[in-house]
């Protein structure tokens, strides 16, 4: 029975992805910073795990630490809208904290658990997208995925050797808490879209970028 690792799965997505996993007879260990009730008939639940927090971050590893991973789910995220006329270099370095550090944090630290034929999946923007970028503003959080985007491309270099593969996954405009309840997609579309594009993921197209729907996206 595989198992997948979900950073952020109490909420949106990452719940979503949690019990489409389950669903269909996949084992789903769910890391959060805070519990949700509804993970509970069918994940592991492991709380306080915060990507900013090193501590936390390897005390993940350390529980995991007798298991191989099959799957790591980085879902975990913050969406701040900083603009020309407030830029707020607080707020850019949270973001890149949280969105860019945070995904390196995890991944870095359950490298033990990856063996032959693991996958990891960064649930990116295409907001990180320099070349589809059209609409400008959202300083902080275009910068964050573009870096997530970069570390994610050497990230699939530095773990083919291993076997393992690294996709960078935009989950599509989803209506979530963090969109304010407004997008195209809900999330269980967007999960279906996500399992899809990891399911197909092999060493040969690591370190793309695609979308949910299957449309690969430009840098």
């Amino acid at each position: 029975m595989p198992t997948h690792v979900v950073i952020g799965a109490n909420r949106g997505i990452g719940l979503e992805l949690a019990r489409q996993l389950h669903a269909r007879g996949e084992r789903v260990v769910a890391a959060c910073r805070t519990a949700n009730e509804a993970l509970t008939p069918f994940a592991r639940t492991l709380t306080g795990v915060d990507v900013t927090d090193d501590a936390a971050v390897a005390a993940l590893a350390d529980g995991l630490r007798d298991e191989s991973v099959d799957v790591v789910w980085v879902v975990a995220g913050v969406l701040v809208r900083t603009t020309l006329d407030a830029p707020d270099p607080a707020t850019c370095q949270r973001l890149f904290d949280v969105n860019t550090l945070g995904p390196l944090r995890v991944v870095s630290a359950l490298r033990s658990q990856l063996g032959a034929g693991a996958k990891v999946a960064l649930i990116t923007s295409r907001m990180g997208s320099l070349a589809d970028n059209d609409s400008g503003s959202h300083y902080a959080y275009r910068m964050s995925k573009a870096a997530l985007n970069a570390a994610g491309v050497s990230l699939a270099v530095d773990l083919r050797p291993a076997g393992v593969a690294v996709a960078l996954l935009h989950p599509g405009w989803v209506r979530t808490d963090m969109t304010g309840g407004r997008g195209l997609v809900d999330a269980d579309e967007s999960a279906a879209g996500l399992i899809a594009r990891v399911d197909a993921l092999t060493l040969e197209t690591s370190g793309s970028f695609w979308h949910m729907n299957g449309e690969r996206l430009p840098w």
